[in-house]
């Protein structure tokens, strides 16, 4: 089975093509809240025609943090993969993940199955970092339950923000420089935030670990999403990069919902 796995972000739109925990494609695409179902139908079928796997899509599992984004999916779905079972991971879709928080349907979609997914594929307690619009921390138990977490301003928004409220800086490319020490301004900003957000990073997941009360090599922390390669070899916390872990999160709550 080729499952066509959607995670519809705030800023951009994952996509992958995956058969038994194999990414068969993968494709990063602007998530625009304009772009009508038809719209998104073009976009879809000229992926797919690029792809060797492409014309073998047997079911479609999505999850979304954008309202008027996942209309328009669900619409296009009905349209243009009316033989193909589809999955969109909203409250009443089994996920086999306890929410222990005080309202689990304030949740985003994609903390859960990124919490799923760590809670598959590695074993005891996890962390999961997840560098995107926002920079979220989900917590799961050596049990599979979703403890909760910690949400903080992404990287590019900081940048943006800096740049907005900021009369002589300026949005620079987002690598690391030379040193932490910078000598001008574009390196001066480099630093505040690769640095910044690594020392982010491994304070909050150091201050998660004590409330765990459970050893630090104990925990496996697993970063994602689209942003981490700025800072994940930066961050001394990370035992693992998994750049699609949101995409097999939704294949195997595919799974426990056919």
């Amino acid at each position: 089975m080729t499952l066509l796995c959607a995670d519809i972000g705030n800023s951009h739109t994952t996509l992958g093509l995956l058969d038994a925990g194999v990414v068969l494609d993968h494709w990063r695409v602007a998530t625009d809240e304009r772009r009508t179902a038809d719209e998104w139908a073009v976009l879809l079928r000229g992926l797919l025609a690029r792809s060797a796997a492409g014309d073998r899509v047997t079911g479609v599992a999505v999850c979304a943090t954008v309202p008027a984004v996942l209309h328009e999916w669900r619409d296009m779905l009905v349209r243009e993969f009316a033989s193909a079972p589809h999955v969109v991971v909203e409250p009443g879709v089994r996920t086999g993940v306890p929410v222990l928080v005080d309202n689990p349907r304030e949740v985003g979609a994609d903390r859960i199955v990124n919490a799923l997914a760590a809670a598959t594929l590695y074993d005891g307690p996890a962390i999961v970092v997840d560098f995107g619009t926002a920079t979220t921390f989900d917590v799961v138990s050596a049990r599979g339950e979703y403890l909760g977490g910690a949400i903080a301003p992404g990287i590019d928004i900081s940048l943006e923000a800096l740049g907005r409220r900021g009369a002589q800086l300026r949005k620079v490319e987002l690598l690391r420089p030379r040193t932490v020490i910078a000598k001008n301004t574009v390196e001066a900003l480099q630093s505040g935030l690769v640095f910044g957000f690594a020392s982010q990073v491994d304070g909050i997941v150091a201050r998660i670990v004590g409330e765990l009360a459970v050893p630090l090599a104990g925990v496996n922390v697993v970063a994602t999403g689209g942003l981490a390669p700025i800072v994940v070899d930066e961050c001394a916390s990370f035992t693992d990069h998994q750049p699609w872990l949101t995409l097999l999160g939704l294949e195997l709550v595919f799974g426990r919902n056919r």
